[in-house]
């Protein structure tokens, strides 16, 4: 059983670094980082769905984690940790938790990770597997992701795995000079963009379009605002 699992995971990630070279006109990363990549195969999958999900754990695609939200394709959680550009020390915030399957990733890679997930019983179900998968360098909080964490503000990086209409104000003050965010924009029922926006030094806000995708919708605050 062992040796299944990791053929499948071998599949996983030569899927991955193949699906990378398929959209590099779109995304401009024909390859992700090896530490990305890496922290893919140490963080196990199969791990954050529900036990008779646990076959399709290793599958290249999204799936249900209950409460209407999902745990997102791998490409896709390789893609948004690639282009935050992650390094040792740095501080991210990651809004959405879900089952914190992407959380788990960034404990691998940065020196902190602060989570927010607006559905009680999933930020909860995350702090207890997180802790339990060794990964102390995350700290999970139920509230509203729009906006953001300011206590621990300002970020090195933002990543949101979950679509709200526009980019809430909150999120974007909270960046660092020089920091990135990656974030999936649009309606609930049409298309949606995944953006990068970086601040630079100076703090000029720069946003690019990235790749076309579908998340479910970012729950909270509709009054917190958007750009």
């Amino acid at each position: 059983m062992l040796e299944d699992r990791y053929r499948r995971l071998a599949l996983l990630l030569e899927e991955i670094r193949a699906e990378a070279q398929a959209t590099a006109n779109y995304t401009g990363r024909a390859a992700f980082s090896e530490r990305v990549m890496q922290a893919l195969a140490d963080v196990p999958r199969d791990e954050f769905v529900a036990p008779k999900l646990g076959h399709s754990a290793w599958a290249n695609r999204p799936l249900p984690i209950g409460l209407g939200q999902t745990i997102s394709q791998p490409y896709i959680v390789a893609l948004m940790t690639d282009l935050i550009d992650p390094e040792p020390g740095d501080v991210v915030l990651e809004v959405g938790t879900g089952s914190g399957y992407q959380a788990a990733i960034l404990a691998r890679l940065v020196k902190q990770v602060y989570s927010v997930e607006c559905l009680p019983e999933l930020a909860a179900d995350a702090r207890t597997r997180l802790a339990r998968l060794g990964c102390d360098n995350v700290e999970v909080r139920c509230g509203d992701g729009r906006l953001g964490w300011p206590e621990h503000a300002p970020y090195d990086a933002i990543l949101v795995a979950a679509a709200p209409e526009a980019v809430p104000h909150a999120l974007v003050r909270q960046l660092k000079p020089g920091g990135t965010m990656v974030i999936p924009v649009g309606p609930r029922h049409g298309a949606q963009d995944l953006l990068r926006i970086h601040v630079d030094p100076d703090g000029h806000v720069a946003r690019r379009s990235v790749l076309p995708v579908a998340f479910v919708p970012l729950v909270g605050d509709e009054a917190a605002g958007g750009v």
